[in-house]
């Protein structure tokens, strides 16, 4: 199996909603949240008007011809910060890869591309939001991402990429 990774496509947003739900942790033993948290207008912004700016960066990772993995990021304001804000300067990343897929490395491969996109922009720093129990905070980290701010459950993760 040969993974291809590809700026997302325009007509793949359902795709992009798909992977926003994916990415939304749920721990061991708990109920899925409710699809309509989606519409919800703390996750929604994530990708809502997707591509309205330069900075609305997204690669998918491609298994023959099947979509099985995506990385995202955007710049929020103070106003409307997103759960792993930094500051308006930072663009906040999220990802989420199909689980059949998961631990062969693809998501290194998503982080790798992403950073290498924003250094083109002349961004050096990004962060995310990570649950504290979930295990891609282990990737992030083994990716260079360390602590800015633990709050309550999750934690907010950085990594200046130039």
């Amino acid at each position: 199996m040969t993974v291809t990774y590809r700026d997302i496509q325009t007509n793949e947003h359902a795709f992009l909603k798909e992977m926003l739900y994916k990415a939304l942790h749920v721990p061991d033993g708990a109920e899925p949240f409710p699809r309509s948290i989606l519409e919800d207008p703390s996750i929604a912004k994530y990708i809502d008007d997707w591509g309205r700016d330069s900075t609305d960066i997204a690669i998918v990772a491609v298994i023959e011809h099947e979509v099985i993995g995506a990385i995202w990021g955007r710049l929020f304001t103070i106003e409307k910060k997103g759960y792993g804000f930094m500051n308006e300067q930072t663009p906040e990343i999220s990802m989420a890869i199909v689980a059949d897929y998961r631990g062969q490395g693809i998501g290194t491969c998503l982080l790798n591309r992403i950073e290498k996109k924003y250094l083109q922009l002349g961004i050096d720093t990004l962060s995310l939001s990570v649950d504290k129990s979930n295990k891609a905070k282990q990737l992030y980290e083994r990716n260079g991402y360390v602590l800015c701010e633990d709050v309550d459950t999750a934690v907010t993760l950085y990594k200046r990429i130039g």
